[in-house]
């Protein structure tokens, strides 16, 4: 895995983990971790980030990303995304602040620390490999199901954990999250 990507978001979540404010790495950063290599040019975090925090996560960051407080708040508040960019390298963090359900309350109880040895060691959490593949699947079936990309995202972890992912809690949050019909197919072609 590329270093910059990890160091850069590691920044942000170091920053949460002060202010303590619950969050998980997924998307591309945690299925590079969990299955195939592959380039990103940004990494997503969830999180459960509240008005109280924005004026400390901004000046916590401002000088090494370029980052909107008037976004923040709307993000807050419209239960959406914002997105924060490192100056130096240009990379791209997406911030999300969902609705509260019981997925996402389930990923943050499920969320596995992995620790990195940069100029000092850096942990984080990241989605378990399970949730990883669930999320995915989720935006996969919100793309209109087209995404090449998150299609082999979802293969590369479900083969390189072959065997050591709960398939009953994945069979049993992909009814929950409607996308029983894509595990399944998916399941069938990374055998």
């Amino acid at each position: 895995m590329q270093n910059e990507p990890i160091e850069v978001t590691l920044k942000v979540t170091g920053v949460l983990e002060k202010l303590g404010v619950p969050y998980v790495i997924g998307g591309s950063l945690a299925s590079t971790l969990y299955g195939m290599i592959r380039t990103t040019q940004d990494s997503d975090v969830i999180t459960e980030m509240q008005p109280e925090h924005v004026q400390e996560f901004v000046t916590s960051l401002q000088g090494e990303f370029f980052i909107d407080e008037e976004m923040i708040i709307d993000s807050i508040l419209h239960n959406s995304s914002f997105n924060i960019i490192h100056r130096d390298s240009m990379f791209k963090v997406d911030i999300f602040i969902p609705s509260q359900r019981p997925f996402q309350r389930s990923q943050f109880t499920r969320a596995q620390r992995q620790t990195f040895e940069f100029e000092t060691t850096l942990s984080a959490n990241f989605a378990s490999p399970e949730d990883t593949i669930l999320s995915k699947l989720e935006w996969y079936r919100m793309g209109d199901e087209v995404s090449e990309r998150q299609w082999r995202d979802i293969l590369g972890v479900l083969k390189t954990r072959a065997g050591e992912l709960d398939l009953n809690y994945m069979q049993t949050w992909a009814k929950e999250i409607k996308v029983s019909d894509l595990l399944q197919r998916a399941l069938k072609e990374s055998a």
